[in-house]
């Protein structure tokens, strides 16, 4: 097991629903059109009536709010893909950060492979059974590899060693943020 294998997953649906909501805001928009097209030929009598005001001054202002719905919608959308974008690029910043800070500290406490990933998982919040099912061994096995861990560490059990992480990315202040 890598770092990297260990990187949080965004969810993958975002995309899906983004298309959905263009898909939709293209449906308005047509439907806008066809509107559109109609009150004009109501106007300019390219239809079979005449022109009824009242019946022509509904369905403008019925056209003039589809319109704005189909521009807010279309700068709203813009603009959460954006902020999607770029609170990606954040998660991708702090994962990166956060498994550089793992990696650096499992160096220097001279964490054996074993032990390196048995941190891993123990920080990742599964229990000793689960670790020693997806290690193929016994939990006695994962719980001295704890220990050995945590004494290496300068820490007295799970809590204290992933604060030492939140800590020194909090103290860090992830400076190395893109700009926004």
């Amino acid at each position: 097991m890598t770092f990297t294998d260990a990187a949080p997953n965004t969810a993958p649906d975002v995309k899906s629903r983004a298309r959905t909501l263009w898909w939709l805001l293209a449906v308005q928009a047509g439907c806008t059109l066809f509107f559109l097209f109609d009150v004009s030929a109501d106007l300019f009598g390219w239809g079979d009536q005449g022109i009824g005001f009242d019946d022509d001054l509904v369905e403008i202002v019925v056209v003039a709010g589809l319109v704005i719905g189909v521009v807010l919608v279309a700068i709203e959308l813009r603009s959460l893909l954006k902020r999607h974008e770029r609170t990606e690029a954040q998660l991708k910043v702090a994962s990166g950060a956060f498994f550089e800070l793992l990696d650096q500290n499992f160096a220097d406490w001279a964490l054996t492979p074993s032990e390196r990933d048995v941190a891993l998982l123990a920080i990742k919040g599964l229990s000793l059974a689960e670790i020693a099912d997806i290690r193929n061994t016994k939990q006695g096995t994962i719980k001295a590899q704890c220990n050995a861990i945590y004494q290496k560490a300068g820490v007295t059990g799970r809590p204290q060693l992933l604060s030492l992480f939140i800590e020194e990315l909090m103290a860090d202040g992830l400076s190395m943020a893109p700009a926004g």
